[in-house]
């Protein structure tokens, strides 16, 4: 910003200042009208003196020509005036941001006159704000529940709990949690490396995406949050999606008739987006709705603000930078969905819920200590429902039912699925629709409520099925007529299912509905495949694959009539390609990879026909369709899931034949989980083949666990089982809990487990003894959990690998742990990197060393050891003939220490990589070890990188090469 000599103090004369900074005035006021507006209203013009300022002869710099004018006539009228003036650009910083750092240098300081005049801000860009915030509240103030009636919505304040979420490297590695959703709108650079400028939020179906757009959108609308920010624009992707390839509209179409539209000014408010894109943040919701052939490579640029184009290339313009370059841009998807790198500041993964929001969320939603205690004593109770509870969706519904889920439970072996949450919801919300009379009938029990309200849910069915046919998730007057909705779904609203498209929606003036959630879709589509009689075979099974198994009633025996088949299918439909069985992968890839919409109707589809719901359905379906169905599923299930897994990378490793799964795979398992069918079950553990079973990476939840186990049980062999970098939590190691008896690997590492966890894993694991290796890297145990894990040390005398770095482990649980170190033979390689267990767990672990017969790798890396600690362990393992790699870096390890490891290198021939990086070791005491490496041979490689070592001092050490220095 250039401005004028200012040297001359404008006390004397706010007319001088006013001239003598004329073109930065001219240059940086953008709205005259405010300024009128406030000069007008205390008097200082006349109604023929604006018209004056207003008159311009021609369009191009008509500001600025208004400018020069109001300028001349403030001038004229005063020095009053001219500090008026000052004083509204002073007070209106909305409206006047780019003049406050000069206002700032100047020092301008009004009269005690002029502070006592009245301001009114009539920016039209000040006014635009207001009303975004307005709008924004009143959007975000409710979420949209299952629920009916007049609870349909919920205060957002009132039962929002924030999730847990999680920061991405470049490699999809976790980088820890964020404090929490205010980091999204962190203008600081990102973490990729690129240019980027947009942070992408991914999370599965139900994590919570849109409700987290949602109450960051009321933070910034109740100025909570992002004050910085003057706009925030909200795109809902799947009505982007729905404008169809022939709809063009220019940025500002976009902008304001689809968000909100300018009550004052929208050329001048658009302008100033253009010329401040830095104020503005666009938050684009479901990216992975928008149309399957958007191809962001192939869209075309779009550069220009001013010229219509289709609303796709608007997008990729937006998310390139070409249009508002430098606006912060929130997106969020499904996870799997994938950006070029070079558009992305930041990844974030949504990973729903923990123990911890899974309380605070019953204490937000259930009212009264008692109640909400026994809700929570019946998710203890029934890990299975816990699990769900991850996922915001599902906690939502399993709380509003949980009553009748769990006196469903109380049957024998009886377990709950997806399925039957979503049953148990359709049945509450039909039964709550019935007309209320003064007399009350009696309640209806499942059956009899589904049945009356058949018609109801087949025409949903019947909708949901064409759009999930179609990838479409909303619906216009036309698939209301053909799914016979009377009266254009308006009967069916009350039901909460459905709810009506904000304005404009795909056809403007016409009423269109989605369902409240894609899961919600996909139950009742699976719903009307299942209950409709003219579903055949083929159209059953569209969704799981490319046709229909043939072993499903032509070879294939159900003897016990149970609907499960009795000897594996031998032979695939004339439909599905032959070769899908017999070749090292499956022909093609899966139909449903990558669908959220279809992967939901094959699960639920899988526990509709399920064994257990078939007392239930037949009151809606004849018994032989419903037979004839669940034959069918079952087949080409079993013939899916040994294509996949024959197709799935395999390698001998470490003595293990060990198959890498990919997220797919639990899919498979998941609707394996739903058919509750163990002669199912136990054929996919035969399939499985494998002794070494890899799932890291491939974001699972608690209810994933209920899915393995549902198969690992039926494994006739121990297996290796490799769950690292999941969202697994203390209800996902409850799940686990039928095959701990087949595991001797098992890797737990960043999977948010707590001492509550662990301490499972205690009581299971110390009934088998079996288990050799256990990680539990980049959890949150503390020393409780670690008494829980020295149990396991204790008991397991197997147990030869143990992997507990960076947790929140101090001097109580590494004495703890030590002790159970000392008195195992069995015990090879311990990682304790990143605890703080300090100089007292350091002497415990010094004490466990000394004579220990098998510890081989140990790793004290980054624990608050000092000095003391520090010559302890060296002094210890003068009399340590097994350990043969030690890890001391990031610890505060001075030359005294060096010194005595110096005298223990004398001693010990056995130890061969020792780490002391990143401590406080000077050249002096570089100097003794070099010196004790004369006299050993043993050592191979001594490391002090990052030690208080010039580089100039190291050139005295170059000639022997097992010191690395730098």
């Amino acid at each position: 910003m250039e401005k004028q000599d200012v040297s001359a103090s404008h006390s004397h004369s706010y007319i001088k200042l006013l001239k003598t900074n004329r073109e930065l005035l001219v240059a940086h006021i953008h709205n005259t009208q405010c300024l009128l507006d406030n000069l007008r209203e205390n008097g200082y013009l006349l109604a023929e003196d604006v018209e004056i300022v207003c008159a311009c002869p021609t369009q191009p710099g008509k500001v600025q020509e208004q400018v020069r004018n109001l300028l001349d006539l403030v001038q004229s009228k005063g020095e009053e005036v001219s500090e008026f003036f000052l004083y509204v650009l002073q007070q209106l910083t909305d409206a006047y941001m780019d003049l406050q750092p000069w206002l700032l240098e100047i020092g301008f300081s009004p009269s005690q006159i002029i502070q006592g005049k009245t301001i009114v801000n009539t920016d039209p860009v000040s006014r635009y704000t207001q009303q975004l915030r307005h709008l924004g509240g009143c959007d975000s103030g409710f979420l949209p529940s299952y629920a009916q009636g007049g609870e349909r919505e919920l205060p957002l304040e009132e039962v929002y709990e924030d999730p847990v979420l999680e920061l991405l490297g470049p490699d999809d590695e976790s980088l820890g949690p964020l404090s929490g959703p205010a980091w999204l709108l962190d203008p600081e650079p990102g973490i990729l490396g690129g240019q980027g400028e947009a942070v992408l939020v991914q999370g599965d179906a139900g994590a919570g995406k849109s409700a987290l757009l949602q109450r960051l959108q009321a933070l910034w609308a109740a100025g909570s949050l992002g004050a910085e920010l003057r706009f925030f624009f909200l795109f809902r992707c799947r009505a982007l999606g729905g404008m169809g390839p022939d709809a063009a509209l220019g940025l500002q179409d976009l902008l304001f008739h689809h968000c909100c539209f300018p009550e004052h000014g929208a050329d001048e408010v658009f302008a100033f987006l253009l010329r401040c894109p830095r104020l503005a943040l666009l938050a684009f919701d479901g990216l992975d709705e928008l149309p399957a052939d958007f191809d962001l490579s192939r869209v075309p640029d779009s550069c220009s603000p001013w010229e219509p184009a289709p609303p796709m290339a608007l997008l990729a313009a937006l998310l390139r930078g070409r249009l508002l370059a430098g606006a912060r841009k929130l997106l969020t998807a499904r996870t799997g969905t994938e950006l070029p790198r070079a558009l992305l500041r930041a990844k974030v993964r949504l990973r729903g819920f923990g123990p911890l929001q899974l309380r605070n969320y019953a204490r937000r939603v259930v009212p009264g200590r008692a109640a909400r205690e026994r809700l929570l004593q019946q998710l203890d109770a029934h890990p299975g429902l816990g699990g769900l509870c991850a996922v915001p969706l599902f906690c939502g519904l399993v709380f509003r039912c949980c009553t009748g889920l769990c006196d469903a439970l109380e049957g024998p072996g009886r377990v709950l699925t997806l399925t039957d949450v979503f049953l148990r919801v359709a049945e509450v919300h039909l039964h709550r629709a019935q007309p209320r009379g003064l007399v009350q009938p009696p309640a209806r029990d499942s059956a009899e409520t589904l049945r009356a309200g058949l018609h109801a849910l087949r025409a949903l069915g019947r909708m949901a099925l064409r759009g999930t046919e179609r990838g479409c998730f909303v619906f216009g007057p036309d698939e209301v007529r053909a799914s016979e909705l009377r009266e254009g779904g308006a009967q069916l609203l009350p039901l909460g299912f459905l709810r009506v498209l904000p304005a404009p929606g795909p056809e403007p003036g016409l009423r269109a509905f989605e369902f409240l959630h894609l899961t919600l879709q996909a139950f009742f589509a699976a719903f009307f495949l299942v209950v409709d009689d003219r579903v055949g075979t083929r159209e059953l099974l569209r969704f799981l694959g490319t046709g229909a198994v043939a072993g499903a009633g032509d070879g294939d025996v159900d003897r016990d009539g149970d609907g499960d088949l009795d000897t594996p299918a031998r032979s695939c439909h004339p439909w599905l390609p032959a070769q899908c069985l017999r070749d090292c992968r499956p022909a093609g890839p899966e139909p449903s990879s990558g669908k959220d919409h279809l992967q939901f109707t094959n699960l639920f589809l899988c526990g509709l026909l399920a064994k257990a719901r078939q007392r239930l359905l037949r009151t809606l379906v004849p018994a032989a369709s419903l037979r004839r169905k669940r034959r069918a599923l079952c087949a080409h299930l079993l013939a899916r899931l040994r294509a996949h897994l024959r197709g799935l990378p395999r390698l001998r490793s470490g003595g293990f034949r060990q198959v890498q799964a990919m997220p797919a795979f639990l899919w498979m398992l998941r609707c394996l989980y739903e058919t509750q069918s163990h002669k199912v079950g136990w054929r996919a553990a035969r399939g499985l083949r494998a002794d070494y079973l890899k799932l890291a990476f491939c974001n699972a939840c608690p209810a994933d666990c209920s899915s393995l186990a549902f198969v690992l049980r039926h494994l006739p062999t121990r297996l290796a089982l490799d769950l690292d970098n999941n969202n697994l939590n203390d209800f996902g190691v409850r799940e686990l809990q039928p095959c701990f008896s087949h595991l001797t690997v098992l890797r737990l590492s960043v999977n948010h487990i707590t001492d509550t966890g662990v301490k499972v894993l205690s009581e299971e694991l110390t009934k088998y003894k079996i288990v050799t290796f256990l990680g539990l890297y980049n959890n949150q145990i503390t020393d409780i959990g670690a008494g829980y894990v020295a149990r396991i040390l204790d008991e397991c005398r197997s147990l030869t690998h143990l992997k507990l770095g960076k947790n929140k482990i101090t001097s109580e649980g590494g004495k703890c742990l030590a002790l159970a170190v000392k008195n195992s033979t069995s015990i090879y390689d311990i990682g304790m990197w990143g605890n703080q267990i300090g100089d007292e767990g350091a002497a415990a672990f010094a004490e466990a060393l000394r004579d220990h017969p098998s510890l081989n790798n140990l790793s004290l890396a980054f624990n608050g050891i000092s000095t003391e600690g520090g010559k302890t362990l060296a002094q210890a393992l003068k009399q340590n003939t097994s350990l043969e790699i030690f890890w001391l870096t990031k610890n505060e390890l001075n030359d005294e220490v060096a010194e005595s490891f110096a005298e223990m290198l004398k001693v010990n021939q056995k130890l061969k990589h020792l780490w002391l990086i990143q401590n406080q070791i000077t050249a002096k005491g570089t100097a003794l070890l070099a010196e004790a490496l004369q006299k050993n041979s043993s050592l191979t490689e001594l490391c002090l990188n990052g030690n208080l070592i010039k580089p100039e001092e190291a050139k005295v050490f170059e000639d022997e090469k097992r010191l690395i220095c730098f």
